[in-house]
């Protein structure tokens, strides 16, 4: 091989590697730490709202307010579940949402599988806004029908320790939260 191929090979490496890079996560538990990789090129703008929330610090101390085993994890509201905010309120949380403009879907051939994070919405498929979820296992029929934007990479044991909720509706007292979530 030419010594321009070997050159090629590694700077479209570092490219590679850089852009990656660009799109982890890193949320930390009580229970460990969870590397998330992000899809902008399927859901640009819940990256992009996801990734402003996180690095200003947005969801640090959001808690998870509902949790159903077998299903998933949800937490992401800045309003009214940041414990240490004093708006604080964990019979709200799940309300609420950021001072940011709801975001149109993003659907795409994403699946809903284990590790997948995907926008938490009411019944109108723009109302996505701050909340999000993650699946415990697969969920298909969530599929083209929330606009999943990334997925968990390292770290799914840590998410499978979230404490869980009630079977119904998985209202969590006494939840666990996020204690930081920043970019990589």
């Amino acid at each position: 091989m030419s010594k321009f191929n070997y050159l090629f090979i590694f700077f479209f490496s570092l490219i590679n590697t850089n852009l990656m890079a660009e799109n982890l996560m890193i949320m930390k538990l009580s229970h460990g730490d969870v590397e998330i990789e992000l899809f902008p090129e399927k859901a640009p703008n819940h990256v992009k709202r996801f990734k402003e929330l996180s690095d200003n610090g947005q969801y640090d101390g959001v808690v998870f307010h509902r949790v159903i085993e077998g299903f998933m994890a949800q937490t992401g509201d800045v309003k009214f579940g940041k414990s240490s905010s004093p708006s604080f309120n964990l019979s709200l949380a799940g309300t609420g949402g950021s001072d940011l403009p709801n975001l149109k879907s993003e659907f795409s051939d994403i699946a809903h599988v284990r590790g997948t994070l995907s926008a938490a919405r009411s019944a109108d498929p723009d109302s996505a806004n701050s909340q999000f979820f993650i699946c415990f296992e697969a969920a298909p029929h969530l599929d083209r029908q929330y606009s999943a934007f990334g997925r968990v990479v390292k770290g799914m044991e840590s998410i499978d320790k979230i404490k869980k909720g009630d079977p119904s509706s998985g209202a969590v007292p006494n939840p666990d939260k996020i204690i930081s979530l920043r970019s990589k």
